[in-house]
C-alpha cells in the first residue's frame, strides 16, 4: 500500500506492490520536488521524457514508444512527445533513480489499487510508475476556453494496479465526497478524481465572456462517492502571471516601452500610406 500523498517533505515511503517486492521511494523537497525510488536488480521505472534528475550508475535508460497511447500521432502533431523512457536497473546491486517534477509541483503516489484501478487525470499529470500502470491520452477537442465535459479537461487515463506518481501545483487537497455529496471546484484546480465521481460542468456568466477570458469562468460540479484531488495553483495560472510580469512593463521598469510601440506605429502608418500611393499611382 502506498503512503498517503500527504506526508511531509522527506519522509521515507514504503510502497508494497501485488507482487509481494517492497519497493522503497522518498519524495523530496517542498515546492518543485523530486520522488527518489530504489530499484532492485531487473526492476524497472517508467517515466515522462525530460524528467530523470539523476540515477546510480548501474541502471540503464532507453526511450522507447508506449503503445498504450492512443493519440499518439496526434499528440506528435502538436508538437508533444509520445515516447517514454524505461529506466532499468541492469546490475547485480540495489540502484536508484531521480524523478523530477517540471514545475513548481507536488509529487503524489497514487496505488491504483486503491482506486479500483482507474483515474482520470488533469492533461500531463502523469509523472512515473512502477509495476502494471497504463497511461492513455485522448485527444482535445475543446475550444481554447470552453468546456464540453469531463473528456474535455480530464484528458489522461491511468490504468491497472501498480504505483503511479502524478504532479499538482501548489497545496493539494483530497476530497472524499459521500454518497450525493456536491462540491463545486474550479475546472482548473482539478487534478484527478475516481470514475464514480459524477460532474457537471456549469458556466458562470455568459458565452462571450469566453472571448475575453476570465478567472473562474468554468466550474465543475461534482458528485460523489468518489475521490477528488484539488490543487491551489494550476500551472497554467502560474504560466500566466509570469507571462503578464514578462510582456506588461510599466514606464518606470522600461522607459523604452511606449517608445518602441509609438516607432512600430508610425512605421506601419508608413507603409499603409505608401502602399496606397503605389496602388493610385
Amino acid at each position: 500500500m502506498a503512503a498517503p500523498f500527504f506526508s511531509t517533505p522527506f519522509q521515507p515511503y514504503v510502497y508494497q506492490s501485488p507482487q509481494e517486492a517492497v519497493i522503497p521511494f522518498q519524495i523530496l523537497g517542498g515546492e518543485a520536488q523530486v520522488v527518489q525510488i530504489m530499484l532492485k536488480p531487473q526492476e524497472k521505472v517508467v517515466a515522462k521524457p525530460g524528467s530523470m534528475c539523476f540515477m546510480s550508475g548501474s541502471i540503464e535508460m532507453e526511450n522507447t514508444y508506449v503503445p498504450e497511447n492512443e493519440v499518439g500521432v496526434w499528440q506528435w502533431l502538436f508538437g508533444k512527445s509520445v515516447t517514454s523512457i524505461v529506466l532499468h536497473n541492469q546490475g547485480p546491486n540495489d540502484g536508484f533513480v531521480g524523478i523530477a517534477a517540471p514545475s513548481l509541483a507536488r509529487i503524489l503516489p497514487i496505488d491504483l489499487a486503491m482506486f479500483e484501478g482507474h483515474l482520470l487525470c488533469q492533461p500531463d499529470a502523469f509523472l512515473c510508475s512502477i509495476n502494471d500502470v497504463k497511461v492513455n491520452n485522448t485527444v482535445d477537442q475543446r475550444a481554447r476556453n470552453a468546456v464540453t465535459g469531463v473528456e474535455g479537461f480530464l484528458r489522461q487515463k491511468l490504468s491497472g494496479n501498480g504505483l503511479a506518481f502524478i504532479v499538482a501545483g501548489g497545496s493539494v487537497v483530497q476530497k472524499n465526497l459521500e454518497a450525493d455529496e456536491v462540491l463545486s471546484v474550479d475546472v482548473s484546480c482539478i487534478v484527478a478524481l475516481t470514475n464514480r465521481v459524477g460532474v457537471q460542468i456549469k458556466y458562470n456568466g455568459p458565452m462571450r465572456r469566453a472571448v475575453f477570458g476570465g478567472d473562474n469562468l468554468v466550474t465543475a460540479v461534482l458528485t460523489g462517492p468518489g475521490i477528488v484531488f484539488i490543487q491551489s495553483l494550476p500551472f497554467h495560472r502560474l504560466s500566466q502571471r509570469i507571462a503578464r510580469a514578462v510582456t506588461s512593463p510599466n514606464m518606470r521598469e522600461n522607459p523604452k516601452f511606449f517608445v518602441q510601440i509609438a516607432i512600430f506605429f508610425f512605421l506601419a502608418y508608413v507603409v499603409i500610406v505608401s502602399s496606397l500611393i503605389l496602388t493610385d499611382a
